[in-house]
């Protein structure tokens, strides 16, 4: 009973002491409450005037910022509306504009309508007045309007046949005036009958030897025989290192053929001095001069021409050792006459006549370069002082047209002249440069602007330019045809002229469908 007395008393003790404690506590946490309250609040209104200081400052900033765009809109929609404004202007304008020009069409078509009025009945009245003067014309002239038209025609045509003639005269004379080809002619002519070196084949003559031990005795003591040797031939006697071989260099022809068939005739005998070589070259000159005349009896023969005159003989026979750009000039007179007669035959002409100008046409080649002259010219006067025909002495001088024709037999000696020269093989040259010739020709054709192609033809004695006529006006295909033939002249060597023909087509193609 006491131990629960205790216990109950002790429980209340502890319940008392701790409402006590409690109560103790509970004033303390409120006062620790209000003080952290009253921090709460002052941390709050601090943030609270925080917030609002940095809501004022953002706002004031956005205000800014919003001003400024709006500024700058104002301003662009200020220079827009300016913009639109002068547009308007423009357009107000234009259609003003607009509206007066149409009004002046308006007032335009009108004038020309009657201004077409105006026309059509002048075009009436002139119709019938033209028609009135026509019938009173024909009356007067007692010809129709057909008859008037084609008398007018032909009375054009003559006219205009005339200017031709006359541009083609003018243009002849200014062709003739040029001098640059004649001169390389002459200086070509006078290389030939000068006999300067200009081929080895036809300036020397080699002679076999059976030894060495024969250049030698050639030489002779102290070069007494070969000094003998040069003084009675009149040519060189070159003896090098070539083995078995001695060389006679003449530009003379007929002395060189003279030098080799005696030096020739020396070897074989053996007995070489200068007696013996004296009375060899005497005796072989003599045998010459005796080829020299049967060679032309022979040609003459040959052509079934009458007898000449011991001198033109001599002078005709002279020429077969000569030889023109390596070609033989008896053989190309020969040939030169079978074509002048077939020629001749042709046009219903004397064959005899045209053979013997044939023949006799490079005759002023056979005299030395003593006689001044160009070939036709001297071979002509050597022919007339011999009795020859008028007309083949014209001939023979105006064959290269440094004479004035007398009928047509100086023109068919020029034509059988190029067509001997011309014709491939006629001249010494090989196939290969005869090809590289005309390859070239076609090169320089094409190498002018404008050119469309070129052929070489007739053996390379006339070249054919095609043109483009987009390219070149007629005007300028005359000076294309000068321009290409100074190239030529300035850039090839080749016997003869040739002929440049410049082609200018212009073709209109449509296709119906």
């Amino acid at each position: 009973m006491g131990y629960a007395t205790a216990l109950v008393i002790g429980a209340g003790v502890g319940v008392a002491l701790f409402s006590g404690l409690t109560a103790s506590r509970r004033r303390r946490a409120d006062a620790l409450g209000e003080e952290e309250l009253s921090r709460a609040r002052r941390e709050a209104d601090n943030l609270i005037r925080e917030a609002k200081l940095s809501a004022s400052e953002q706002a004031m900033i956005l205000r800014q910022e919003a001003e400024q765009a709006l500024s700058g809109r104002q301003a662009s929609v200020h220079e827009f509306e300016k913009r639109l404004m002068q547009r308007e202007a423009q357009i107000l304008s234009q259609v003003e504009k607009l509206e007066y020009e149409q009004n002046s069409a308006s007032e335009l078509r009108e004038s020309l309508a009657v201004l077409r009025t105006a026309a059509e009945t002048e075009q009436a009245s002139l119709r019938a007045l033209t028609f009135q003067r026509n019938r009173e014309l024909e009356g007067i002239a007692r010809l129709n309007e057909s008859e008037a038209r084609a008398q007018l025609l032909r009375e054009v045509e003559q006219s205009a046949v005339r200017e031709a003639l006359e541009i083609q005269r003018r243009i002849v004379d200014q062709a003739k005036q040029v001098a640059e080809g004649e001169a390389r002619r002459i200086l070509a002519v006078a290389i030939q009958r000068y006999a300067g070196s200009h081929a080895f084949e036809t300036t020397t003559a080699t002679v076999s030897l059976t030894g060495d031990d024969m250049k030698g005795r050639i030489i002779g003591r102290e070069g007494r025989n070969i000094r003998a040797f040069e003084a009675a031939t009149g040519v060189t006697v070159l003896i090098d290192d070539t083995p078995n071989a001695v060389v006679l260099s003449g530009f003379d022809p007929v002395r060189r053929e003279i030098a080799r068939e005696s030096m020739h005739r020396l070897i074989q005998d053996g007995r070489i001095h200068p007696t013996r070589i004296e009375e060899v070259v005497a005796q072989v000159s003599l045998e010459t001069q005796k080829s020299i005349m049967l060679a032309g009896e022979e040609a003459i023969f040959k052509l079934g021409l009458a007898t000449m005159q011991p001198e033109v003989v001599k002078r005709l026979g002279s020429l077969k050792f000569r030889f023109s750009f390596s070609q033989n000039i008896l053989a190309h007179s020969i040939e030169v006459a079978y074509l002048c007669g077939l020629m001749a035959s042709e046009m219903g002409l004397d064959c005899q006549t045209a053979r013997r100008a044939g023949l006799l046409h490079d005759i002023g080649k056979a005299l030395s370069h003593e006689i001044e002259g160009p070939h036709a010219i001297v071979g002509a006067e050597l022919i007339g002082r011999n009795g020859e025909n008028a007309d083949v002495v014209n001939a023979v001088a105006s064959h290269h047209d440094e004479a004035p024709h007398i009928g047509v037999l100086g023109i068919l000696v020029s034509a059988a002249d190029a067509i001997s020269a011309s014709r491939p093989g006629a001249r010494a040259e090989t196939m290969h440069t005869y090809i590289q010739r005309l390859e070239r020709l076609e090169q320089i054709g094409c190498s002018f602007e404008g050119v469309e192609k070129s052929f070489a033809i007739q053996a390379g004695r006339e070249l054919r330019v095609i043109v483009q006529p987009g390219a070149v006006t007629d005007e300028q295909a005359n000076a294309l045809a000068r321009n290409i033939a100074r190239k030529i002249e300035e850039e090839l060597q080749y016997p003869g002229q040739i002929r440049v023909t410049v082609v200018r087509e212009t073709r209109c193609v449509e296709y119906a469908k």
